[in-house]
């Protein structure tokens, strides 16, 4: 017999479950690629790139027809087009900033480090803020650029093939979202992030995110929901 279970504690338990499941990868592949390559700092960065997409077109294809944003930029660009309540919003911003806290600690216990640690990596400077701003202006256009070209079944590799991409082509490796990069302060990892870093890079990414909402409003001026796009074929 099915079970029913309220829309907003499914779609908020996507978002906990996908955040999760995601950050456990990018913090997991991460130690992985600096034990496995020790001595190279690129190879590190492209097997950490390529197992975070990976991971991205899994998470968003099999959780999108329920909610698959796994990042508060995004879900503040569904609020700000009203594609979501401020109530459906809040809950999955929680969830996904609880469910990247999660995961780090996961990722760390599953390689015997600290469960929960401080990161010495300090990131900033201006080139770096300015590819966190890039790389969460590109994820908002290309998310919603996507879902509003009527190709929300492609999202997942969109996503990812941009985030691969950013974790090249941006100074920062594109963290491009703030609940993945309050998390990753708590791994003293190959993906970590010093905590006094954390705030700069937020901001950067609420105004990448801002930037790249005016660029969709522009380009894509119909509304449409990220978890309604992605269940249509």
């Amino acid at each position: 017999m099915p079970v029913t279970v309220p829309p907003l504690v499914r779609s908020a338990g996507a978002e906990l479950v996908g955040s999760t499941l995601l950050a456990a990868t990018v913090v997991g592949s991460g130690i992985a690629a600096s034990r496995l390559s020790p001595s190279d700092a690129g190879l590190q960065l492209l097997e950490n790139a390529l197992v975070t997409g990976a991971v991205l077109v899994a998470l968003v294809v099999a959780l999108g027809p329920v909610s698959a944003a796994f990042n508060p930029v995004v879900t503040l660009v569904e609020r700000a087009l009203g594609a979501v309540s401020t109530r459906t919003a809040a809950a999955h911003v929680l969830a996904q900033t609880a469910g990247c806290c999660l995961g780090v600690v996961l990722a760390d216990l599953m390689y015997g480090v600290d469960a929960v640690g401080t990161s010495r990596t300090t990131r900033g400077g201006a080139g770096q803020l300015l590819g966190e701003a890039v790389a969460t202006f590109g994820l908002v256009v290309v998310v919603f650029g996507v879902v509003r070209s009527g190709r929300g079944s492609q999202v997942g590799y969109a996503v990812a093939g941009w985030i691969t991409a950013a974790y090249w082509a941006t100074s920062s490796t594109s963290f491009a979202n703030p609940a993945i990069t309050v998390a990753r302060s708590l791994s003293d990892t190959f993906a970590g992030i010093a905590p006094g870093s954390v705030p700069a890079f937020v901001l950067l990414q609420l105004v990448g995110g801002a930037l790249g909402l005016g660029a969709v409003v522009v380009l894509y001026p119909e509304p449409a929901r990220l978890a309604d796009a992605l269940v249509q074929r």
